[in-house]
């Protein structure tokens, strides 16, 4: 069974930097591509960033652009989001989640990890 574990989240003042780890125990076909998405209070999950199973970008998000990079570590399941120049509306729980992504096309959304606090402060 695929499990996806998150780490990495903290309280940082606007304009800092964190990174956040998401390990993939067990990943199989089901788990190909991976993305960051995350939770504000009061707000549905938004897409934060997703990429292929080789690592390239399938999408991300215009308010992060310039700001966060995503990474895929094939070879230790590993992915990560590096987040510089913090701004408050990025506060929210981040989620790792994977999917078996046919021809690209996420369908299942049904692998997430447990998630991640991140808070910015002003």
């Amino acid at each position: 069974q695929v499990q996806l574990v998150e780490s990495g989240g903290g309280s940082v003042q606007a304009g800092g930097s964190l990174r956040l780890s998401c390990t993939v125990h067990r990943r199989d076909s089901s788990s190909r591509c991976m993305g960051w998405f995350r939770q504000a209070p009061g707000q549905n999950r938004e897409t934060v960033v997703r990429v292929d199973s080789d690592g390239t970008m399938a999408y991300e998000d215009e308010s992060v652009k310039g700001r966060f990079t995503v990474s895929l570590d094939n070879d230790k399941n590993n992915l990560y989001l590096q987040m510089n120049r913090l701004k408050v509306e990025d506060t929210a729980m981040y989620y790792c989640a994977a999917d078996s992504c046919p021809d690209g096309v996420w369908i299942d959304y049904n692998l997430w990890g447990q998630g991640t606090q991140v808070a910015v402060s002003s």
